[in-house]
């Protein structure tokens, strides 16, 4: 597997043009992702970020590019091929993407159902461990997605991304829609969770304080490509338009640190 100068490359994305119509969404855009990472994906709405996730797990067709997760294509490999590389990666989508019909229960013991056998008593102490791991018991178990709240849908979600053992997961928006303190629960859950699981974090977010938090680097897409990636201080550092209007903007922390103007007092 390729290795650099930040160590092992787990997911490496070259030349990836993708495009709907006669509309290019991302155009010969690279990308590295490092093994233990959290990786943090950033871009104004409507970029591509959640286009870019969704094409390296494979859930949009590419035009052009390469994308190897583990040093293999998946779109390229056998059945086979595929299914192992697609095992050792987890998602979390923006909204959760929990079956509406089916029970927290029933929700995380899906992926299980389609790759393991196990015995349904394994299945059901499989399904309240991962509870346990965001933060939840089995008291939710029973319940269906339309009885959870907003942090509740999140944490289950993230449970069954975690529910094969994953060594990649995949966030989309994790603290969208969430109020500050769940946001920040949130990313002291994911943080957590990346340092005893050992996982490589891929996180698209507009969340500020979850880059300053949780990443280890930035990513930042603009212009249908990726324009920077480094830590938040070389992105604090960065004369680029783009990256000084949005880490320097009036929400940023940046600005709220600055001192405030004087007061002008009017005789």
């Amino acid at each position: 597997m390729a290795t650099d100068g930040h160590g092992e490359v787990v997911i490496a994305v070259r030349g990836l043009t993708v495009g709907f119509g006669d509309h290019i969404v991302l155009d010969a855009v690279d990308l590295d992702v490092y093994r233990g990472e959290v990786l943090g994906f950033v871009g104004g709405s409507g970029a591509g970020k959640s286009v870019l996730l969704r094409t390296i797990i494979g859930l949009l067709p590419r035009r052009a590019g390469t994308v190897r997760v583990f040093g293999v294509d998946p779109v390229a490999a056998d059945q086979a091929t595929r299914r192992a590389v697609e095992r050792r990666w987890g998602v979390l989508f923006q909204q959760g993407a929990l079956f509406s019909s089916l029970t927290v229960r029933e929700n995380l013991q899906f992926p299980v159902r389609e790759n393991l056998r196990l015995s349904p008593r394994l299945m059901d102490e499989l399904a309240v461990a991962k509870l346990q791991m965001v933060g939840l018991d089995a008291s939710v178990l029973d319940k269906f997605p339309s009885e959870l709240s907003g942090g509740m849908t999140k944490r289950v979600a993230l449970a069954r991304a975690l529910a094969l053992d994953p060594e990649i997961v995949f966030l989309d928006e994790p603290t969208s829609g969430l109020d500050p303190i769940g946001a920040a629960d949130f990313d002291a859950l994911i943080a957590t969770l990346q340092r005893t699981l050992g996982l490589t974090v891929f996180m698209v977010t507009h969340d500020l304080d979850s880059l300053y938090t949780v990443c280890d680097r930035i990513a930042v897409l603009a212009d249908r490509k990726v324009i920077a990636t480094g830590t938040m201080a070389s992105m604090l550092a960065s004369d680029h338009p783009w990256l000084r209007a949005y880490f320097h903007g009036k929400r940023s922390r940046a600005a709220a640190s600055a001192p405030a103007p004087p007061t002008v007092v009017q005789e």
